[in-house]
């Protein structure tokens, strides 16, 4: 039994656990709910509501979307860094990218890709490995398109720089100037490579076309196992023949799917 909060009682925080695992598969653990407080009572002074119930009330009720979005896009912001986890970049170079056909198209997706230091590894790794005027593609996908403008725009502040070698941020990225200063920006010719989009993975997936490999990092931690199951189908179907399935060093998939092998830890490749 949870006990009560200041402004969030056990019966609310149970209707926004279900109304967050409908939409998205994130089964949100009872100890959350601080960060549901912290996260949510903003929107709750934006109305000038008293209590939680009124604002789930109003995201529930008819024409309210873009609010629903927004409560969706405040609970599933996470952590990221560029280059984490390093040896699935490893892997990328020198078992996908190197062996890929030359003059082939090589297409990568970052299932999950948040604020973007992901992709822009990712093609940092294929621009190093490949050159930036090979034939290759990174698509980032998110459910919040908050984080997904951070992504495409590829501006960040210099306290961003976590996993980025000094080599890597003179190459790949430019020196902010005037309302950009402090931060840095990724170089155009990186960024002509990628594409983003809002995807909901809980959901019947929009046509992507098929990839080589798909990064699914450190976000299963968030789904039951049930969830996890439907997401990884997904997922699968959109691997090419002998395409990579990349998760993260937490998770497993175990028990999960039968369709894929092990052949590093963390990387599975389709049977």
């Amino acid at each position: 039994m949870i006990n009560d909060t200041p402004g969030l009682k056990a019966a609310e925080f149970a209707k926004f656990q279900k109304l967050i695992y409908e939409i998205a598969g994130i089964s949100m653990p009872d100890t959350k709910q601080v960060l549901m407080v912290g996260r949510l009572g903003r929107r709750l002074r934006h109305y000038g509501l008293n209590s939680f119930s009124a604002y789930y009330d109003l995201i529930t009720s008819k024409g309210q979307a873009e609010e629903l979005q927004i409560m969706v896009e405040l609970l599933t912001t996470n952590e990221t860094y560029f280059f984490r986890e390093p040896k699935h970049f490893e892997f990328l170079a020198h078992q996908i990218a190197v062996k890929h056909p030359p003059g082939t198209p090589l297409e990568i997706w970052s299932a999950a890709s948040s604020t973007g230091e992901e992709i822009y590894t990712i093609a940092m790794v294929l621009a190093d490995t490949l050159g930036l005027q090979a034939n290759w593609r990174v698509t980032g996908t998110d459910i919040n398109r908050a984080v997904l403008a951070t992504a495409e725009r590829g501006l960040y502040w210099l306290d961003r720089t976590r996993g980025l070698s000094m080599d890597y941020l003179r190459k790949y990225c430019l020196k902010g100037v005037r309302e950009n200063e402090g931060g840095f920006l990724i170089i155009p010719e990186l960024r002509r490579h990628t594409r983003f989009l809002q995807v909901n993975l809980n959901q019947q997936l929009p046509n992507l076309g098929k990839f080589h490999a798909i990064f699914l990092r450190n976000v299963m931690i968030y789904f039951d196992n049930d969830t996890k199951k439907q997401v990884v189908e997904r997922l699968i179907q959109q691997l090419h023949p002998g395409g990579y399935l990349i998760i993260g060093h937490s998770e497993s998939l175990h028990g999960i799917t039968n369709a894929v092998k092990a052949v590093q830890p963390t990387i599975y490749q389709c049977v």
